[in-house]
């Protein structure tokens, strides 16, 4: 890896990045995101939709996204 460009430990475990949590937002509403680790999705509460995460990359498609339950 090139020199300054070390990963974080959320980064390495297949998270997601904090600071690119804090660029993020729902593709529909455009709200704030917050980021279910055990899940591996991106939580929008505004939109009742959770994004998956692959591999650290988070996949901001609403076809992709699944729809939270009432409990969530």
């Amino acid at each position: 890896m090139a020199e300054g460009t070390e990963q974080s430990p959320e980064r390495r475990r297949g998270g997601i990045d904090p600071l690119l949590l804090e660029l993020l937002v729902c593709p529909l509403t455009k709200s704030t995101l917050s980021y279910d680790p055990v899940r591996q999705e991106l939580v929008s509460r505004a939109a009742r939709l959770a994004f998956p995460v692959r591999d650290g990359i988070p996949i901001m498609l609403v076809d992709e996204a699944r729809e939270l339950d009432e409990d969530e």
